[in-house]
């Protein structure tokens, strides 16, 4: 597959990497050489120094061969324009990052689409879903769904007082619990653990379970006590906080502290939500100590800020206070990893969601859904299993499937169902695969005829 990355940007370059593993023909385009110069010393790509809107330069990367064509630089508009031209000389799909939410709206797809334009991605959007998807759930860290929920996977770090503590996976086994452990990240590192394994404190450990039995699972882990967040805080007033807010179910109330006036102005125009559902104070969100009563029945902070140490600083005070859910927003990839051992709940990174989000779409596998998971640095995919493929032949534990993966669950006419040894796959199965430093070309041979 034939990939061209036009700009060398934070979400390019990530994007870059992820795919790089992949074997993918990948070309990234910038007109500056000093931002190309990471990916040369570091991933096995080509770098073309030329401008993506140039024709000359387009063809000279060979856009008329490319299977996609990913324009992710911060200028919409540049973006849209190089995307257009892509198409126009035979780029066979293309994706567009913008950054305004009315290009997003379902009445404009038709003309994106006439423009050459095949989806396009705004980060700012996927951002506030990831954050309001965290606080639903106030107890759980990452929350992905498989084929509309039929099967959920979570991440939810584990402490002392849970019940499944110094456990060894083989005993809950025995124990039939309602759910498959697929992943425990401890210490900093993931590992796909095996049945002498135990799960110890501070693990953020990844479940496979329906959605059933999670009041289960949230008394095992020791959360019975965490109560779905109504009233939340938000320090920093950007695009950002404005989706987040925007995405919101009704039940969730919301207090802003920003401090520029003008972008107060603008969130009440656009947001035009009733004052019993949102609060907005002009102030500097970093001094919260000046907000602590205005915090009393918060519920979740949530600092979005343009500045990753003052977002994981106003979590780590925002705790002290006694706040138990907290999300962050970190830029910064050298702080996601110390934010996490320093026990801030949620860190949303908006480079890392929209690769994420574009990769999706880019990979040749016959999948319904794929997901990298931040700071986890794994794969959740679903593949459908074809009819004569090897994953049909043999039950589970006779497959002999490679180290550094695991099989989750899968979904059957609907209905999900925890994979264990003695299951045999059948064709049209849709099965959840775990999976580490793999490659997922690799994976998909045992799917494919």
């Amino acid at each position: 597959m034939k990939i061209i990355i036009a700009g060398a940007s934070p979400i390019g370059i990530h994007l870059a990497e992820l795919l790089s593993r992949e074997e993918q023909d990948i070309i990234v385009m910038d007109s500056d050489a000093d931002k190309l110069s990471e990916l040369d010393d570091n991933f096995d790509l080509l770098t073309l120094n030329i401008s993506p809107s140039s024709i000359k330069g387009l063809k000279e990367a060979g856009v008329a061969d490319a299977d996609l064509f990913i324009a992710t630089s911060t200028e919409e508009h540049y973006n849209i324009t190089c995307c257009t031209m892509a198409h126009k000389l035979g780029a066979k799909k293309t994706i567009a990052r913008v950054d305004n939410y009315e290009y997003m709206q379902d009445e404009y797809k038709e003309m994106f689409t006439e423009l050459g334009i095949s989806s396009l991605i705004y980060p700012e959007q996927l951002a506030g879903q990831e954050i309001i998807n965290s606080i639903k759930t106030s107890w759980i860290r990452q929350w992905w769904e498989v084929e509309d929920g039929a099967l959920v996977l979570i991440g939810v770090k584990v402490r002392q007082n849970a019940s499944i503590i110094d456990t060894s996976l083989k005993e809950l086994g025995i124990q039939k619990m309602p759910f498959h452990v697929v992943a425990i990240k401890r210490n900093g590192s993931m590992i796909i653990p095996h049945g002498d394994d135990m799960i110890r404190h501070l693990d953020i450990v990844y479940f496979m379970a329906s959605k059933q039995d999670l009041p289960r699972i949230k008394q095992m882990v020791g959360k019975e006590d965490y109560r779905d967040v109504k009233n939340i805080a938000i320090m920093g007033g950007g695009k950002v906080a404005y989706h987040t807010v925007l995405q919101a179910p009704g039940y969730m109330r919301f207090k802003i502290v920003e401090i520029d006036e003008k972008r107060i102005n603008e969130l009440h125009q656009k947001l035009n939500i009733s004052n019993d559902r949102l609060m907005i104070f002009r102030g500097d969100g970093r001094d919260i100590s000046k907000f602590k009563e205005e915090y009393q029945n918060i519920e979740a902070f949530v600092a979005l800020t343009g500045n990753s140490e003052h977002n994981i600083l106003a979590c780590l005070t925002a705790k002290s206070f006694g706040v138990r859910k907290t999300v962050a927003m970190v830029d910064n990839f050298e702080y996601l990893n110390m934010a996490e051992s320093l026990d801030i709940g949620t860190l949303i990174n908006k480079k890392t969601i929209t690769a994420s989000h574009i990769y999706q779409e880019m990979l040749d596998a016959d999948k319904t859904n794929l997901k990298w998971i931040a700071l986890a640095n794994a794969d959740v995919a679903v593949f459908s299993a074809e009819e004569g493929s090897k994953i049909t032949k043999k039950q589970v534990k006779d497959l002999g499937m490679p180290k550094g993966m695991t099989l989750g669950g899968l979904v059957r006419a609907g209905k999900g169902m925890l994979i264990k040894g003695t299951t045999q796959i059948e064709p049209s199965d849709k099965v959840v695969v775990f999976c580490i430093n793999m490659k997922i070309k690799n994976i998909e041979k045992y799917f494919k005829k």
